[in-house]
């Protein structure tokens, strides 16, 4: 064995025995950043659904939401994490914004965004959020992220993984969205015809001893 062979050797043998004692006692610097980025977003999030300010609630689950993206790339999942900036905050957020404009919903506070379920919805919450942790722990419990390794999410991996084992649900998604588009598209258009039949039935001129604006022979008679 060479020199160079035993060398490589015994670096192996170190990372295996340094990665064997990590623990929680011994956090590594994204570890730490994980944790304190997850803090921040749990405050945001705490903030959007307390604060009786339509548009601060807006702007902070923007703050919520980014956090989860930066959370996203600190596992090494990049595809999920621009996913999440670009479907959600670019998109979601922006329309949840027009949405206050176009209803100019009160810039102030708002007395009415409070509700007295708060105690239920507050259960509710909390009841979800504990399931869902205990089924992530539960499923994910002897499952290890190197987060100091090669990108396990980055978009070659993801559409590897997915348009090799998973492109067959891709496909029958994507043809749930064409069907429920095609869907809406025919009842707006049904909508429509109602909404101009009605609208040239209310302005036809009604005469006297008619019926839906035809001349009725006895009336005439």
């Amino acid at each position: 064995m060479t020199f160079a062979a035993a060398t490589a050797t015994a670096a192996r043998t170190a990372t295996t025995v340094a990665a064997g004692h990590h623990g929680f006692l011994s956090p590594t610097g994204v570890e730490i950043a994980f944790l304190l980025v997850g803090l921040l977003t749990f405050g945001a999030a705490l903030v959007t659904v307390t604060t009786k300010q339509l548009v601060h609630a807006a702007l902070w689950l923007v703050v919520a939401l980014g956090g989860l993206a930066v959370e996203y790339l600190l596992l090494t999942a990049e595809f999920i994490a621009w996913v999440q900036v670009l479907i959600y905050v670019g998109s979601v957020v922006v329309l949840l914004l027009f949405g206050l404009m176009l209803t100019r919903a009160p810039i102030g506070r708002s007395p009415d965004a409070d509700s007295g379920n708060r105690w239920a919805a507050l259960a509710v919450a909390v009841a979800s959020a504990g399931t869902l942790v205990w089924v992530v722990v539960d499923a994910f419990r002897t499952t290890w992220v190197d987060l100091n390794g090669a990108a396990a999410g980055s978009t070659e991996v993801t559409g590897a993984s997915l348009f090799q084992n998973w492109v067959l649900p891709f496909e029958a998604l994507s043809v749930l969205l064409l069907a429920a588009l095609v869907g809406a598209i025919v009842l707006s258009r049904k909508a429509k015809a109602d909404t101009a039949a009605a609208t040239t039935t209310a302005a036809a001129p009604r005469v006297p001893g008619s019926r839906d604006g035809k001349q009725d022979k006895e009336g005439v008679r």
